[in-house]
């Protein structure tokens, strides 16, 4: 049974609530709801977006967008697949179709062709890398590491943020990208490989904070959806203080 909406936005979300009960209580216009569920998936999403933009800005607007195409029809989710996987769809469709228009039309699978020469691209992008300076701060150390998984083709890059800075599971990301798992084996293998076995042991401890989304920026987007959601009527004005 659906636990009764709750439209307060002062009102207490456990912050170990399901995603069923969330939605539920999204649908029924919950505003406490819907900042939760934007601020347990805002990092995801935003990290989805900018590996296949390559800008902060644009994987923002995205993250923006994705969340109010969501919330504009939360009635359609129907748990056949998890609240991330359902949100992380429209936010890569999103950024895939603002790709598109940015440059010529390519085939999503064709794109693999840019990256015949990997062995090349792994000596001449990342010998730089390899030796850091043994005093980098973990701020330096971070951007080093977003600036050469910047550098990977795209379908390397998407899958590798997907795979191993997300965490999502092969057939995970086989269905978001609509490839076969054997594809998304082989495309992580070769991003692994162009950035190098050695710079991921140094740094691991590093990729946590990758293509960072909290603080300010998390409550931006969040307060940005809320706004918008409200303008549309999806959401109740907010309530007058006392």
């Amino acid at each position: 049974m659906a636990t009764a909406p709750l439209r307060s936005s002062a009102q207490t979300i456990r912050a170990d609530i399901d995603d069923r009960s969330l939605v539920d209580l999204a649908i029924g216009g919950s505003e406490a709801a819907i900042r939760h569920i934007i601020q347990r998936y805002n990092r995801r999403l935003f990290r989805v977006a900018r590996a296949v933009l390559r800008n902060d800005a644009e994987a923002e607007e995205v993250v923006q967008e994705a969340y109010l195409r969501a919330f504009s029809r939360m009635q359609d989710f129907r748990g056949e697949a998890s609240l991330a996987t359902w949100l992380t769809r429209i936010a890569l469709n999103e950024a895939l179709g603002r790709l598109r228009r940015r440059r010529p039309a390519r085939d999503f699978n064709d794109l693999i062709a840019s990256a015949s020469n990997d062995e090349k691209a792994d000596i001449m992008l990342l010998r730089p890398a390899a030796t850091p300076e043994a005093d980098l701060s973990r701020q330096e150390i971070r951007r080093l590491l977003e600036q050469v998984i910047d550098t990977l083709p795209e379908p390397f890059r998407i899958v590798f943020i997907m795979r191993d800075i997300e965490e999502m599971s092969i057939e995970d990301v086989a269905r978001q990208l609509a490839i076969k798992p054997e594809t998304v084996k082989t495309r992580l293998h070769r991003a692994r490989r162009l950035i190098r076995a050695t710079l991921r042991e140094q740094f691991a401890s590093a990729f946590s904070e990758l293509f960072p989304f909290d603080g300010m920026r998390c409550t931006g987007i969040t307060e940005q959806v809320i706004g918008q959601l409200r303008s549309r009527r999806i959401l109740p004005p907010a309530e007058a203080p006392n």
